[in-house]
């Protein structure tokens, strides 16, 4: 059994690894955060350069609706392998997946409802 720290640990970098080789980089930064039977993974610095020029050279309410409408595209692609994952790690099925991005701030996020509330064990105290 796992500490939620360590858990935590392997979702991100399950994530990152993803993200790297699915969308092509890596966020800048990665947390990743299980309340009860919710796991909340949040992603910063995700925006391509080609993405971000997409954003910026549009209307604002078309390239962002572009960008959410391709992300959201991509990750239910990929939903069967995001699952796998998480259930390799957790033990826990995903139930629902939900997702969104700020094309703002490049700031992803990604909800994964869980089958049942997870259980750790204590970490080790010094």
């Amino acid at each position: 059994m796992k500490t939620q720290g360590e858990t935590e640990a392997a979702i991100c970098e399950g994530i990152t690894r993803f993200e790297q080789e699915y969308m092509g980089r890596g966020p800048k930064d990665i947390r990743a955060h299980i309340l009860g039977d919710l796991l909340v993974v949040r992603l910063q610095g995700v925006l391509t350069a080609a993405e971000q020029h997409l954003v910026k050279s549009l209307p604002p309410e078309k390239g962002r609706d572009l960008l959410k409408q391709v992300r959201t595209h991509l990750i239910e692609t990929a939903r069967p392998r995001l699952e796998a994952m998480v259930r390799d790690v957790t033990g826990q099925q995903v139930l629902s997946l939900h997702h969104d991005i700020s094309t703002v701030t490049g700031e992803e996020v990604v909800l994964f409802t869980l089958s049942e509330p997870m259980v750790f064990r204590e970490p080790k105290r010094k």
